[in-house]
């Protein structure tokens, strides 16, 4: 249910790496790196919006040269460009950019990158080659300096259950094929997909993933029910006010044959290990725990499918980190993190501890839990940036009234972005780039040449980089 290339890498020139396209994405590296024994050591995740309407043209973006990015570009500042899909790619290659520059600005030794779309499955590696050859392999342009490029030889990217049809008709409007009838919502399979790049071996024989996992298996999960007396008659997009005439809803959102195969991952469920080189010769290993479960919106007044869902998507991981013995893996392997295990859980899990839409419970108890360094979720490391409230203050962000507006991680004004150490690990630093006006590379973040590809807010959200921020905490080995 995972692919994996282990890519050999070091210092190596920058004209090595511009054009090198081919078809082998085994080793895009020419020199095997040194094993050195960090003391600090970075943990990102990032949403980076990478929207694309196949994997097909992601990948095509992502193969262009440098001075093919730089003609397309040339072309679109001097608004020579008439054609409104070469139009379009150059917007899209000024975003890829961007979300390079900030990586390249940021330096963190693994990042997870959310919304990076593959072929479902995780097997075709063109478009993340090309994102770390023609991007992050070349120094960007950042407030007149050129930047250093950054290395991550080593790269996973994982199957996905988004776009992948269930045959069944999940959202009850009786098709079976449309975006929502997969068992993670997508147009495609492997739309939203996340993948992982690290400076760092990825321990990929032990990399246990739960795409398959069914919802029903977890303890106490029942059906999501469906109530009509909290149907608002006047709201003709209410699933109960639709029904045909003399019918009535059945008792659960989700049919009995839907509920026995539901899978409880609407991406993915990941624990992949890095193997951090110690100075003694061996490796310290930190587990990754990598998911982006469902947004808790987009629901019926009569059924919180996409809460309950997300709710339990988090509740997973506390699970896990308890070793609960209920959990079975893609391979069939039984049981949680083992006991005293370093592990960061990490992603875009759409859920602020404090605020918005989500179950607050499941958060808060990932968030407090014993066995998490609780420094960096409420305390001084918790991440924190200056941008996020000049977004609110601005109204460039959704929300206007949040209890922590220097802890958002996104345009929503939400904490949804997280990365959530164990206790066992020695936190030292941490932050959400998101640079306010006083800052340098605001630009990245908002910039008012951009205005088609972001209607909501033009000039701001994922038109520019992304709609969500990198979040990242620094590590004392």
């Amino acid at each position: 249910m995972r692919f994996t290339k282990t890519l050999l890498a070091a210092a190596i020139a920058t004209t090595v790496l511009v054009g090198c396209n081919d078809d082998d994405t085994t080793n895009i590296y020419p020199v095997e790196p040194t094993p050195v024994a960090p003391t600090e050591v970075s943990i990102a995740a990032f949403n980076i919006s990478f929207d694309h309407s196949d994997f097909a043209e992601l990948s095509e973006v992502m193969s262009m040269t440098q001075s093919e990015q730089d003609d397309l570009i040339a072309q679109w500042e001097n608004a020579s460009i008439s054609d409104d899909a070469e139009l379009k790619k150059a917007e899209k290659v000024i975003q890829i950019r961007n979300i390079a520059t900030i990586i390249q600005k940021s330096r963190p030794a693994a990042v997870l990158l959310k919304e990076f779309n593959n072929d479902g499955v995780g097997e075709d590696q063109v478009a993340l080659q090309g994102f770390r050859l023609n991007y992050l392999g070349v120094p960007q342009e950042f407030e007149g300096e050129s930047l250093e490029p950054i290395q991550f030889p080593y790269a996973d990217s994982y199957s996905t259950n988004t776009g992948l049809n269930s045959g069944l008709d999940l959202d009850n409007n009786g098709s079976t094929t449309d975006a929502n009838d997969a068992w993670g919502f997508g147009f495609f399979h492997g739309q939203y997909a996340f993948a992982l790049l690290s400076q760092y071996p990825i321990d990929s024989e032990n990399t246990r993933t739960f795409q398959s996992f069914k919802w029903k298996d977890m303890p106490g999960e029942t059906n999501v029910a469906i109530d009509c007396a909290l149907n608002d008659v006047n709201d003709t997009d209410s699933y109960c006010s639709v029904l045909p005439e003399g019918t009535t809803p059945a008792e659960n959102w989700y049919t009995d044959e839907a509920w026995e195969e539901m899978r409880l991952s609407s991406k993915n469920h990941v624990d992949a290990t890095i193997l951090i080189p110690t100075e003694n010769g061996e490796s310290e290993a930190i587990h990754l725990l990598m998911s982006h479960p469902t947004p808790p919106i987009f629901d019926v007044a009569e059924a919180t499918y996409n809460k309950s869902r997300n709710r339990a998507e988090i509740d997973f991981w506390v699970d896990y980190i308890d070793g609960a013995d209920y959990i079975y893996d893609d391979a069939g392997v039984t049981g949680g993190l083992a006991e005293g295990e370093h592990f960061v859980v990490l992603g875009d899990l759409n859920a602020d501890p404090l605020a918005g839409d989500g179950d607050l419970t499941s958060i808060n108890g990932l968030m407090t839990h014993d066995k998490v360094n609780q420094l960096a979720t409420f305390g001084v490391y918790a991440p924190k940036s200056f941008g996020g409230p000049e977004c609110i203050a601005n109204s460039e962000c959704r929300e206007s009234d949040v209890p922590a507006p220097e802890m958002a991680t996104s345009t929503s004004g939400l904490r949804l972005d997280h990365v959530i150490p164990s206790a066992t690990l020695n936190v030292v630093d941490s932050g959400v780039f998101w640079p306010a006006t006083f800052e340098d590379g605001r630009i990245l973040m908002n910039d008012d040449r951009l205005t088609r590809l972001d209607t909501w807010n033009p000039g701001v959200g994922k038109n520019v980089s992304s709609d969500h921020r990198m979040v990242w905490i620094k590590l004392e080995l």
